[in-house]
């Protein structure tokens, strides 16, 4: 009978296979990320020219500073233009609403999704019943008229009207009252310079109330001339 050879050490458990294998993978996985956050600096830099330039900044990374591997501070001055434009808009109408205040003229500025409406009364605008503004109210007018230019952008005036009757010869109802009104501001912006092609009116008459038609508080409140600012997109 052969006599059995003796080992001369013990074979591994299966698990230490298993496990060594993973530790290889996990070495090979590391190693692979290592070498993929290495990043060429030439690269990096002309990522960073076109994504700035894309959104609107202005270009301030400059190639020495890159090549070196310094930090560098980037700036977006046109970053988010559309908030930057809303901003704009909110201080100016804002700026209006001050000076109307100062003339004791009442206003709010409401907001509504891509839009701003500025409502202005019209009870020191125009007499009752008419739609030719009182002389004084005229500057008053231009004025808001060359604060609103600089926005340049489209504006839609909206006249709105109480819900009491008005028969005359002029004006059969309140539709044409609300209509004229907003078609007087719209010729007196005209005159002042504003672009013709952004501006338009509407008469909306007594149908779109912010207050309620039962109080003098409530009527006058809806007495109104609306200057509609769309945002731009």
């Amino acid at each position: 009978m052969a006599r059995k050879k003796k080992e001369e050490c013990k074979a591994p458990p299966a698990w230490l296979t298993s496990f060594g294998d993973l530790m290889s993978l996990l070495l090979t996985f590391f190693i692979l990320l290592y070498s993929m956050s290495t990043i060429s600096l030439e690269k990096f830099y002309q990522a960073i020219k076109g994504i700035i330039e894309a959104f609107g900044g202005h270009y301030v990374v400059y190639e020495e500073r890159v090549i070196r591997g310094k930090r560098i501070p980037v700036e977006f001055p046109n970053m988010y233009p559309k908030m930057r434009n809303r901003e704009a808009i909110e201080k100016k109408l804002q700026e209006i609403r001050n000076m109307l205040r100062q003339m004791g003229v009442d206003s709010e500025i409401a907001k509504y999704g891509q839009t701003i409406r500025l409502r202005i009364n019209t009870d020191k605008l125009f007499p009752p019943g008419s739609d030719r503004p009182y002389k004084e109210a005229i500057p008053l007018i231009m004025e808001l008229c060359r604060k609103l230019k600089e926005l340049d952008l489209p504006l839609t005036i909206e006249g709105h009207t109480d819900n009491r009757p008005i028969r005359s010869k002029r004006f059969p109802s309140n539709w044409e009252l609300s209509a004229a009104r907003a078609t007087a501001v719209l010729r007196m912006f005209i005159q002042c310079g504003y672009n013709p092609k952004k501006l338009s009116a509407e008469g909306c008459g007594q149908y779109h109330p912010i207050a309620p038609n039962t109080t003098p508080e409530g009527r006058a409140k809806n007495r109104r001339i609306e200057l509609i600012i769309k945002l731009p997109m």
